[in-house]
């Protein structure tokens, strides 16, 4: 089962996305505003609820920093929270319409026996060490580069990872929101 993708509650534009502009956006009333902005963070639609009392936004980089600055403001617990709302990668499990794009821009739905297995045991060892799953933005990333990532951030420290895992969760929503806003 896949979660709803990026426009939910906003049929008009379901199957053309980029067709959305900043402007129906800034004049959406609010449940929809966090409607179609619901999943720019993985599965956190409280990230758009805090970001939409901001309109109207005059650009896409300030709608992302308004959303970053909602995410960055919050306790440390929800952004745990919005962290651990991220699919392992490769993991071949339920995840968000986008996040599976992304993995699938990646190549990670079409590795081999060898490469998934190593990506399982790096998964698997790196939510034992720092309690969420490796997160980069991996759009256009090789799967080599991916997993070569995985193994160099294993040995940050706690704080430095968790630091660095939010700071690509703010690059994925950047991605997002450009795909999604014209």
């Amino acid at each position: 089962m896949r979660c709803e993708p990026l426009s939910v509650g906003y049929p008009d534009h379901a199957d053309e996305m980029d067709s959305l502009t900043l402007e129906e956006l800034n004049n959406a009333d609010g449940e929809k505003f966090v409607a179609i902005l619901g999943g720019i963070y993985e599965s956190s639609p409280w990230v758009a609820e805090r970001a939409r009392s901001d309109r109207p936004f005059a650009s896409i980089e300030d709608l992302h920093d308004r959303m970053s600055r909602a995410v960055e403001d919050a306790s440390r617990e929800r952004k745990l929270d919005l962290l651990r709302a991220h699919p392992d990668l490769a993991e071949g499990t339920e995840m968000t319409d986008a996040s599976e794009e992304e993995q699938a821009s990646a190549g990670l739905d079409e590795l081999s026996r060898e490469q998934y297995e190593a990506f399982q045991r790096l998964n698997e060892t790196y939510r034992e060490r720092f309690g969420f799953p490796f997160i980069m933005a991996v759009r256009g990333a090789s799967p080599d580069a991916i997993q070569a990532a995985m193994e160099r951030r294993i040995e940050n420290s706690e704080a430095e990872e968790f630091r660095t895992a939010l700071d690509q969760v703010h690059e994925i929503a950047r991605l997002r929101l450009e795909e999604l806003v014209s």
